[in-house]
């Protein structure tokens, strides 16, 4: 009995010691610390290519769903000034490119624009270019960038893409990052929890 004890605790000391130094064993992360913005951006991404539209496509409507959620927050927050309604309509001739369209993500009327290799998404006239996007979503998520988009197309694979449309929102909501309310949460970071992802697939 002394003997099973003794060789009990080699292992535990054992296991202990290998996963300190990091060298043999290392634990796989579920949680990841980091803010609303990249995450949003993300699932997006992940729910437009789910609704049908190519990668590169995707990633330019998921940086513009991200960013005019925060234009949106920032407006209701006193972060960034209401503008004039004059301000507005002289913005909208200035922006206004041939042949825009809108692609509704998650609830948002994204403005896009059809070039030679598909659809953009054009904030203030100006299209934004997937592959900038794919290095901003490269450095906020580092390491964990395949594993979390791999729980986030588990989730959307588990609806059918006109649920999916309905619901993407409302799923964001209740996986995103939790932060503090109002002001004190604008830009800061929260625990991002994979496994929470992947167990709300049905």
């Amino acid at each position: 009995m002394y003997d099973l004890v003794d060789l009990r605790q080699n292992l535990m000391y054992s296991y202990f010691k290998t996963s300190i130094h990091g060298m043999e064993y290392k634990m796989p992360k579920k949680k990841i610390k980091i803010n609303r913005a990249p995450v949003l951006t993300l699932w997006a991404t992940v729910v437009a290519e789910r609704l049908g539209h190519d990668q590169n496509e995707s990633l330019t409507f998921g940086k513009a769903v991200a960013g005019l959620n925060a234009q949106s927050k920032g407006r209701r927050l006193g972060i960034y000034e209401e503008k004039k309604d004059e301000d507005k309509s002289n913005e909208k001739r200035e922006e206004r490119p041939a042949k825009l369209e809108f692609i509704e993500i998650l609830g948002r009327g994204v403005p896009a624009v059809k070039t030679a290799e598909g659809l953009r998404a054009a904030i203030k006239g100006e299209q934004i270019d997937p592959q900038s996007v794919q290095k901003y979503l490269k450095q906020k998520f580092g390491d964990e960038l395949d594993e979390a988009r791999a729980a986030m197309e588990i989730l959307a694979k588990a609806y059918a893409p006109k649920q999916l449309a309905a619901e993407a929102y409302s799923l964001y909501e209740k996986f995103r990052p939790k932060i503090p309310e109002g002001t004190k949460g604008w830009g800061v970071k929260g625990e991002l929890d994979l496994d929470y992802i992947r167990s709300l697939a049905k």
